[in-house]
């Protein structure tokens, strides 16, 4: 796969300069090479590096990190109104996470083939979403209890819900 490059202005260049920077540096520092920034108002609100192996997490990649700090830092789960910057093309989870975060855009450096040419295949989860679900080296089904709805309805019925 080619990704489309296009041209960055200036402050995306800095912007995307800092997410390098944070991820050359978190290789040396025990991480995986990936970095992130969130920008509201073209400043830097929140920073990420992959810390998957140093925090035993799955789901601790750069963008996830970077996304979880800016909340805190904003006090909301949206960040509308916010960039995504990342080293590196982000992989389905990171894509997913900045949908749900409601982010304006999403820029990034390398791409996928940059990352699988360093042992970082994304491409198969990629395809894997194209794919029937009988066919995905994990199982995932429905099975029904009967009760399914009962959070749905008391989420529908909650006069309190912060609807997200």
């Amino acid at each position: 796969m080619t990704t489309q490059l296009s041209h960055a202005d200036t402050a995306e260049q800095d912007w995307l300069l800092e997410s390098i920077r944070l991820a050359t540096a978190n290789v040396t520092a025990g991480g995986g090479p990936f970095g992130a920034v969130i920008i509201k108002d073209g400043k830097v609100i929140a920073t990420g590096t992959n810390q998957v192996t140093p925090t035993l997490d799955p789901t601790a990649h750069a963008e996830v990190v970077a996304i979880r700090a800016a909340c805190q830092e904003l006090g909301d789960f949206k960040l509308t109104g916010c960039v995504l910057v990342s080293s590196c093309e982000p992989c389905p989870l990171c894509l997913s996470a900045a949908l749900w975060a409601r982010v304006d855009r999403v820029v990034f450096a390398a791409d996928r083939d940059d990352a699988a040419a360093a042992g970082f295949d994304d491409r198969e989860f990629y395809d894997l979403f194209a794919r029937p679900r009988e066919t995905w080296p994990v199982s995932v089904q429905r099975v029904s209890t009967g009760e399914d709805n009962a959070p749905f309805n008391a989420w529908v019925a909650s006069t309190d819900r912060v609807d997200y």
